[in-house]
C-alpha cells in the first residue's frame, strides 16, 4: 500500500464530509448516535470474537496487564460504549449556538456563534472503546474524525468502525464523516499529523512517548495531555472514614488509567491514625506502597520512595506516600510534581477546600471525592475525547463544546460604516 496516497484519500473524503457534517441536522446526528449504539449491542457476539482476537495476539506479543485491561472488551464494556453514545444523543448540539449578542453604538448585532472544527484527527492506543467514543463526539459537534488506533486493537477498531459506517448511513450521512485508518503501518500516522490541508486538530491518546512524538512532529494544534500523576492530600480536618474510603477507590478503582490515584499526600498531625488501616487495605489489595521517611517510621518494611517515584505514572498497583507538613506542604509537592490532570483534598475545613481549589493548578480539583471522577461521563458529557492538561482552547475532559470552536457573527440591515 502506497500509505502517502492512502492518508491523501482519507484526507480529501473527511475535508467533504467534514462540510456535510456541519450543516447536518441534530436529529440526524442523534439518530445516527442511537443506531450505533444498537448496533454495538446488537452485535454483541461479533464485537467480543474481535477483540478476542487482539487480546490472544497482545498476550503473544507480552503486552503488560495495563495494556490489556485497556484492549479488553467485555459485554459491560460494550453497553457502556452503546451507554456513552445514547447520552451523547441526549445532549444539547453546540453547533449554531449564538452568544453574547448585542447591539453597537452604529447599531449591527454583534455575537458570537458556536462551530465544529472541522476535521480532527485522533490517534490512540489499545482501548477500543475510543473509537465509539471518539466517533460520537466528533459527530455530535458537527465534525469528521480520522480515527488511528493501535495495532494492538485492529480487529476490535475496524468491527466497530463498520458498526459506526452502518449507523451513519442509516441516518442519512456520510459515512467518510468518521474513518478509522485501514493500516496498521506507523508511516501513516507520520502523514495524519502532518496534512495540514485537510485535518484542523489532531488529539492524541495513549501513553506519554506517543504524545511527546506527536507533539514534536504535528505540524497541525494539538490536544493533549503527556501523563497523569494525580494526587489525593488528606488534610488534618479530615474525615477519616471519608479519607480511607476516597484514598482507596483513587488508587485501587482501575490501575491503567490516567486519573487513578499515584501519590498520595498526609497531613503529619494525622498520618499515624489514618495511614496503617489504609495502608492495610492496600496491602491486600496487592498494591506496593513506597513511602518516604516519615511514612516508613509509621509502615515499617515498605519500600522507600526515590526522586523519581513522586514524577512516576505507575499505571499499576504501586502507590508512593508522603507525608506532608499540612496544606502548604502539599500544595508545594502538587505544583513541583503534578502533571495537571486531576488533585484532590479530603478536609472538612471549608477556607482549605477553597484554598486548595484556588492554587492548585490543574484541570480538575476536586473536594473530598475520588480522582476517579475526573471523566467525561461522569462530568456529564456523554463521554470524553481525552483529558486535556493544556490551558488554551480547552481544559479537562474534552467533550462536545470543547470539539468547536466560535466564530464573530454581524447583524446589519443596509449598515455601512461612516
Amino acid at each position: 500500500m502506497d500509505i502517502q496516497k492512502y492518508m491523501q484519500e482519507v484526507g480529501e473524503r473527511a475535508r467533504s464530509a467534514s462540510r456535510a457534517m456541519a450543516r447536518a441536522e441534530t436529529t440526524s446526528k442523534n439518530m445516527a448516535l442511537e443506531a450505533t449504539a444498537d448496533l454495538l449491542e446488537h452485535s454483541m457476539e461479533q464485537l467480543l470474537g474481535e477483540n478476542r482476537k487482539d487480546m490472544d495476539a497482545g498476550r503473544e506479543r507480552g503486552l503488560d496487564e495495563a495494556l490489556l485491561d485497556r484492549l479488553e472488551l467485555n459485554e459491560e464494556r460494550v453497553h457502556g460504549m452503546a451507554e456513552g453514545l445514547r447520552q451523547i444523543a441526549t445532549l444539547p448540539d453546540p453547533v449554531g449556538e449564538i452568544t453574547d449578542l448585542n447591539y453597537r453604538p452604529s447599531g449591527i448585532q454583534v455575537g458570537k456563534m458556536r462551530v465544529p472544527l472541522g476535521v480532527i484527527g485522533i490517534i490512540y492506543e489499545s482501548r477500543p472503546n475510543v473509537t465509539a467514543d471518539a466517533a460520537a463526539l466528533c459527530l455530535k459537534s458537527g465534525n469528521a474524525a480520522i480515527l488511528r488506533g493501535g495495532s494492538e486493537a485492529f480487529h476490535s477498531n475496524q468491527a466497530i468502525a463498520a458498526l459506526i459506517h452502518q449507523g451513519l448511513s442509516e441516518a442519512g450521512l456520510p459515512a467518510d464523516a468518521v474513518q478509522v485508518v485501514e493500516t496498521a503501518d506507523r508511516e501513516a500516522v507520520g502523514e495524519l499529523i502532518t496534512m495540514s490541508s485537510y485535518v484542523d486538530v489532531i488529539i492524541p491518546r495513549g501513553g506519554k512517548g506517543l504524545i511527546e512524538r506527536i507533539s514534536e512532529d504535528a505540524r497541525i494544534p494539538v490536544i493533549k495531555h503527556l501523563h497523569g500523576i494525580c494526587h489525593v492530600y488528606i488534610d488534618g480536618d479530615a474525615d477519616q472514614s471519608k479519607a480511607i474510603d476516597i484514598a482507596f477507590n483513587a488508587k485501587t478503582h482501575r490501575y491503567g488509567v490516567c486519573n487513578a490515584m499515584e501519590t498520595l499526600l498526609v497531613a503529619k498531625d494525622v498520618a499515624s491514625q489514618c495511614l496503617p488501616p489504609l495502608a492495610k487495605r492496600y496491602q491486600d489489595k496487592g498494591v506496593e506502597l513506597r513511602g518516604c521517611e516519615a511514612t516508613q517510621k509509621i509502615l515499617p518494611g515498605i519500600v522507600a520512595a526515590t526522586d523519581e517515584d513522586w514524577d512516576e505514572e505507575y499505571l499499576a498497583p504501586v502507590l508512593s506516600i508522603r507525608v506532608v507538613s499540612g496544606l502548604n506542604g502539599a500544595m508545594d509537592h502538587i505544583h513541583q510534581h503534578s502533571s495537571g490532570h486531576t488533585e484532590s483534598i479530603v478536609t472538612e475545613s471549608y477556607s482549605r477546600a477553597r484554598r486548595f481549589m484556588a492554587e492548585v493548578d490543574s484541570s480538575s480539583v476536586m473536594v473530598n471525592a475520588s480522582t476517579r471522577f475526573a471523566d467525561g461521563f461522569e462530568y456529564g458529557l456523554g463521554a470524553e475525547i481525552g483529558i486535556s492538561t493544556d490551558k488554551i482552547h480547552v481544559r479537562g475532559p474534552v467533550g462536545l463544546e470543547g470539539l468547536t470552536s466560535q466564530k464573530f457573527i454581524v447583524l446589519g440591515d443596509g449598515h455601512i460604516r461612516k
